[in-house]
């Protein structure tokens, strides 16, 4: 990814940009393009600009720039939509925790539904108002897996799956989609979705599986399964999830979807052996590391197996993954082996403490 193959757009808008997809996003952005990039970021909990601050260097210092606002305030994202007049609309702004639904389902409604209604609304006026050059704007939704609910020991999730969701965040997301298509059929406003498996990798904040058991085996805390871990997640690497979004913007066609899956179908249960194996060998303190792992009582509705089929993305637009799930995931332990100082700044005020228990 260059300037010259990314040069159908001038001036992108990146919502959720600091969050965990959304920063390695514009740093790929920053890095590989010449764009004005805008991100439109209300910083909650798990926003961080680390990751995009180390990536603007003196040259790109005027291509960036931080949009502090919410998508449910209509007033403010209108503005912002006038402002930037952007030509690509990358949608990831979502509270995107499940157990954080499960206690409070409210933020999730707002954010995700209310949030991206606004911003669909917002993006149709403005290209309404277009008066040229409207083959090149695009409004790229992306989504998850988890919409379509959860799957037997066979078979995986592609672009004509069903929707089934079963959480409140799954749910949120569902109807975030439906009005992203919504808007396309009804409104004609260019609009692309896509719907990715389990993301990991740098700069995830620590409270999703992956990091959250790194962290707690370097400080020598217990690791909490949840049920019987047997539960399957289809990992994706970030940096292959970031290529995946740029090869879609850049030649997807309009009104389609697609599925992004990172091949690296595992039990929670092997990953986070996978995970004691890795830190045996670069980390010597508390190992075995497995003898901190505890199995705790499972959350509500918990999905029991996710996997996607990702060949139309592969078939129409080239896209693969770079390296192995297991080379990516002892890269990430490595990375927060070498970044508690991060770790430490972005749970300052926050805790590990179970979530979604609905108790």
């Amino acid at each position: 990814m260059n300037s010259e193959i990314f040069k159908k757009f001038n001036r992108v808008l990146v919502t959720g940009g600091s969050g965990f997809i959304g920063s390695n996003l514009i740093s790929k952005l920053l890095k590989n393009t010449d764009c004005e990039i805008y991100n439109i970021d209300k910083m909650g909990y798990a926003s961080d600009e680390t990751l995009i601050k180390k990536s603007i260097c003196s040259k790109h210092k005027n291509r960036y720039k931080l949009i502090n606002i919410d998508l449910i305030n209509e007033e403010d994202i209108n503005i912002a939509i006038n402002d930037v007049k952007p030509d690509l609309v990358m949608h990831l702004a979502a509270e995107s925790h499940v157990d954080r639904s499960i206690d409070g389902p409210k933020a999730f409604i707002e954010s995700n539904i209310i949030g991206t209604y606004n911003l669909l609304q917002s993006s149709l006026s403005y290209y309404k108002s277009k008066t040229d050059e409207k083959e090149n704007f695009l409004f790229h939704h992306i989504s998850t897996d988890e919409v379509f609910g959860s799957l037997g020991k066979d078979g995986s999730f592609n672009e004509r799956t069903p929707y089934a969701p079963r959480s409140p965040y799954s749910a949120s997301k569902a109807a975030s989609d439906h009005l992203v298509r919504a808007w396309n059929e009804t409104y004609k406003l260019p609009t692309i979705i896509s719907n990715c498996s389990n993301n990991f990798g740098p700069y995830q904040f620590p409270e999703k599986l992956i990091p959250v058991a790194i962290l707690k085996l370097i400080k020598g805390e217990k690791v909490p399964l949840y049920g019987d871990g047997e539960n399957i997640r289809d990992w994706l690497y970030v940096e292959d999830h970031v290529n995946a979004l740029l090869k879609i913007a850049e030649k997807g066609r309009i009104s389609h979807t697609y599925c992004i899956g990172g091949h690296g179908e595992m039990t929670n249960k092997n990953i986070i052996y996978e995970i004691c194996k890795i830190m045996d060998r670069i980390y010597e303190n508390n190992a075995p590391h497995s003898k901190l792992i505890y199995f705790v009582e499972d959350r509500p509705g918990h999905d029991r197996r996710y996997a996607i089929d990702s060949e139309k993305l592969k078939n129409e637009l080239g896209w693969k993954v770079e390296k192995t799930f297991l080379k990516n995931l002892e890269l990430t332990v490595k990375w927060y082996l070498e970044n508690i100082d991060w770790c430490e700044k972005v749970l300052k005020n926050q805790t590990l403490n179970r979530r979604g228990l609905n108790k």
